[in-house]
């Protein structure tokens, strides 16, 4: 077996967990890989780019925050691989794993009896005006918003070729059950279970107060088309990748063919996460 790992830049803590981690991966007979150089040739571990990593690995951990874990979700996800976080960030929604039980973790993880949760993603495709087309993949979200100026924007939405509505706010997220716990839920956006095979529109700062969030059908096509004047309006996918989008310029976003395929400790819920991160069920002041 070939395990990838995936280390948070300028994170001391993650270089000294990835020696503990290769150097007991080393002496079971199981191949490590690390992006990068940042560990020294006394841990066993194999120095690799991150276009090498995703030709053959079994398992990739990430060793940082829920940023780090969507930038390898954006490297193997597409393959099947999946991906055990190490929590050494803020909030850990996706990163779930404790560093003090990283090592314990993993040897559920290689053994095959860790839970292994299937969850949407989103294939994003741009359409210029010219016929150029760009396409990414999401696993928390995608956001259509002003780059430059603060000012209201309007954008059509269609389901499946049908009119929704015309919404005029700062801008639009469109985000999967994953990505619901993040940019959705502070634009007032709905929870969803990570099972859902749902999408969530959410309107930023919506001009008209009665444009809500939606949920719509993961397999529906749902399309946004700037209307009136649009300058300097930016795609950002996973706050990983974007691109400038033109007036008329077109978005179609629906689920994904494959999975994001994420590990999860036995004993931890997604509602244990919900409480833990959210605070829930704790009086004010506590």
């Amino acid at each position: 077996m070939r395990v990838g790992l995936l280390l948070k830049r300028n994170k001391p803590e993650a270089v000294e967990i990835a020696h503990d981690l290769c150097a007991w991966m080393q002496s079971r007979g199981v191949e490590a890989w690390v992006v990068g150089d940042h560990l020294d040739p006394t841990s066993g571990a194999r120095g690799v780019a991150e276009a090498e990593l995703v030709e053959g690995i079994d398992l990739l951990v990430v060793l940082g925050g829920d940023g780090t874990l969507l930038h390898g979700a954006s490297l193997v996800a597409d393959r099947g691989v999946p991906i055990l976080g190490i929590n050494l960030g803020h909030l850990g929604f996706l990163t779930s794993s404790p560093p003090a039980a990283a090592r314990a973790t993993l040897e559920l993880a290689i053994e095959g009896t860790l839970q292994i949760e299937r969850r949407l993603r989103l294939r994003v495709e741009v359409t210029r005006a010219g016929g150029e087309r760009l396409v990414h993949f999401a696993c928390n979200d995608a956001v259509v918003s002003q780059g430059a100026l603060a000012r209201l924007l309007d954008f059509e939405a269609l389901l499946d070729g049908k009119p929704i509505t015309t919404y005029r706010a700062d801008g639009l997220i469109i985000s999967t059950p994953t990505g619901c716990t993040a940019y959705s839920l502070a634009a007032g956006g709905p929870i969803l279970t990570p099972a859902l095979e749902a999408m969530v529109l959410t309107p930023i700062c919506p001009h008209t107060l009665t444009n809500r969030p939606l949920v719509v059908p993961a397999a529906a096509r749902l399309e946004i088309r700037p209307a009136g004047e649009a300058r300097n309006l930016m795609l950002t996918i996973d706050g990983q990748w974007g691109a400038e989008v033109g007036e008329h310029d077109r978005i179609e976003v629906h689920a994904a063919d494959r999975p994001l395929l994420l590990c999860r400790p036995p004993s931890t819920t997604y509602f244990d996460i919900l409480r833990q991160k959210l605070h829930w069920g704790q009086l004010a002041g506590s």
